[in-house]
């Protein structure tokens, strides 16, 4: 479906991930950074009657005005667009410096453009894109990136199994192929594609896991319905081994770690950040943790139980989290569990002298959305 690049995809997708035993193969020393900004572009669900919190600001109830012939105005508060897919700006501060990226862009082609611009937020200053993996509703939305920015040569970092061909396999013998990403067609349109399969330091100290290691007992990756074309027919794929996190070292708090779907396994996934940094510190959870459906459901247990020990300050499960998950999330964690909305903007501030998060409390306060729209500004 996709051959326009010139590796072997197949190779690249059946690498199985090395299993962790005592300190990191590779560790990374993670700079700490002032202040984290995460706002959600696109996710499953956008309710625009959500009250902001201490450090969570929600999108105005007025954003998204249309066009409609049928009311007196002339026009209709349309609100932002959500869809099954993920897409994040994720904004980091380190003195008068700053850094912005985009961390997957949702499905379709349209919609993180479509609430970008009803967001008032100026993607032209992005300085780069990361994709979490190759999952059709984590990478649909480079067309509408493409015209809100034109040919701009703008860095892309993929792991390289990121264009591999993978479908469903459904109930009657049915298949579904998932659209395939194509390097040659995001290369026409301006993308500057950079393949890593290790983990990379970015600017601004923003750190992608790259593979992550399967160390739980309990989490297992996708079912068999779950299939990759390996060159020479289609095998099951638990693995989805381009599955990748974004991790920020908050200094004085720990780690923001921020997951696509989290197919490794989001305990995987934070156990795998805090090996490589050396920081044991979870503050903040945010993005799909992959728990909804029957194949998945077992593993909400375990997973909510080890992210209880953990005791993040904040967690915002989104995506395809799933309602049972969140629902066990909320319960467990209630002090830290946020809903997650499209535009909902969470900021996270290292501690002042004498403040409040200095002594281990409270998130620090982040400003009306329609303050914040410096977001894709560097």
């Amino acid at each position: 479906m996709c051959d326009d690049h010139g590796h072997s995809a197949a190779e690249a997708a059946w690498s199985a991930p090395r299993v962790a035993e005592g300190p990191a193969v590779d560790p990374v020393t993670l700079p700490e950074v002032d202040e984290v900004r995460v706002t959600t572009m696109v996710d499953n669900t956008f309710d625009a009657l959500l009250a902001p919190a201490e450090g969570v600001a929600r999108a105005s109830v007025a954003a998204g005005r249309t066009a409609a012939r049928q009311f007196a105005g002339g026009e209709a508060l349309a609100g932002l667009r959500a869809e099954h897919g993920f897409s994040a700006l994720v904004t980091v501060h380190s003195g008068n410096a700053s850094c912005t990226l985009l961390f997957d862009t949702g499905a379709s082609p349209d919609g993180l453009a479509v609430n970008a611009e009803r967001l008032g937020i100026d993607v032209g200053g992005l300085q780069g894109v990361v994709l979490s993996h190759g999952h059709f509703d984590h990478t649909g939305g480079f067309d509408g990136l493409a015209r809100l920015r034109g040919r701009s040569g703008l860095p892309l970092t993929v792991h390289l199994a990121v264009w591999t061909r993978r479908r469903l396999a459904l109930p009657a013998g049915r298949t579904l192929e998932m659209p395939t990403l194509s390097r040659g067609a995001l290369e026409r349109e301006g993308f500057e594609v950079i393949e890593r399969r290790q983990p990379s330091l970015l600017a601004g100290g923003i750190l992608i896991t790259g593979e992550v290691d399967r160390v739980t007992e309990f989490e297992h990756g996708m079912p068999q319905a779950h299939q990759a074309w390996d060159g020479n027919g289609w095998r099951h794929d638990p693995a989805v081994i381009d599955d990748q996190a974004l991790v920020i070292n908050l200094r004085g708090r720990g780690l923001v770690v921020i997951t696509g779907c989290g197919h490794a396994g989001v305990v995987n996934i934070i156990r795998h950040a805090m090996r490589l940094t050396g920081v044991s510190k979870l503050l903040a959870l945010i993005g799909g943790l992959h728990l909804s459906g029957p194949a998945f459901e077992p593993v909400i247990g375990p997973t909510v139980a080890a992210l209880t020990e953990l005791a993040p300050e904040l967690i915002v499960p989104g995506h395809c989290t799933g309602w049972r998950a969140q629902h066990t999330l909320a319960a467990a964690l209630p002090d830290a569990w946020v809903q997650t909305s499209v535009g909902t903007t969470c900021t996270l501030g290292a501690p002042q002298t004498g403040d409040a998060s200095s002594r281990g409390g409270g998130r620090r306060p982040a400003p009306e959305l329609a303050e914040n729209r410096d977001h894709g500004r560097s």
